[in-house]
């Protein structure tokens, strides 16, 4: 089932449970799915088109959880934490520590780096052959401490 199809099935039983957390949060998916339909590129949206609309859900809320915090605005940064909770559900598992480490350095070992020099190189290769299974900034971590 495509996400769209998932998105509007959830949409109708979060309605009728009369969820607002979860309403917020289906509602912005399907907003998103629905700008990119009509962007006027005429491109389908595949699985990876799908990661990659709600991860980038995920980080602008994420990125307005952090302003909120930082400025004591607790009411508005709870709103956004509960979207990204909700939107999470509809991502892949994500990889993380050992798993992610051992990826990054077969990357490594494929492209051949050696340095910090190579980050770019690196950080290309694994951004592709990882994409929609990490997140950016954690492959980046990673990648940092690996080549030093």
């Amino acid at each position: 089932m495509s996400l769209e199809a998932t998105i509007n099935k959830d949409l109708v039983v979060a309605m009728k449970a009369k969820d607002e957390v979860a309403l917020r949060g289906i509602r912005a998916i399907k907003s998103a799915i629905m700008l990119v339909k009509t962007d006027g590129s005429g491109q389908e949206i595949d699985e990876a088109r799908e990661v990659q609309i709600l991860q980038k859900l995920v980080k602008t809320r994420q990125e307005s959880y952090d302003i909120y915090i930082k400025n004591d605005r607790e009411a508005l940064a709870l709103i956004e934490k509960e979207e990204i909770e909700v939107i999470r559900k509809y991502l892949p598992a994500m990889m993380e520590g050992e798993e992610l480490e051992n990826a990054i350095k077969a990357i490594i070992a494929e492209t051949g780096a050696t340095s910090a020099k190579d980050m770019g190189k690196v950080m290309g290769a694994a951004n592709k052959a990882l994409a929609g299974k990490a997140e950016g900034r954690a492959i980046s971590e990673i990648v940092k401490k690996l080549l030093v």
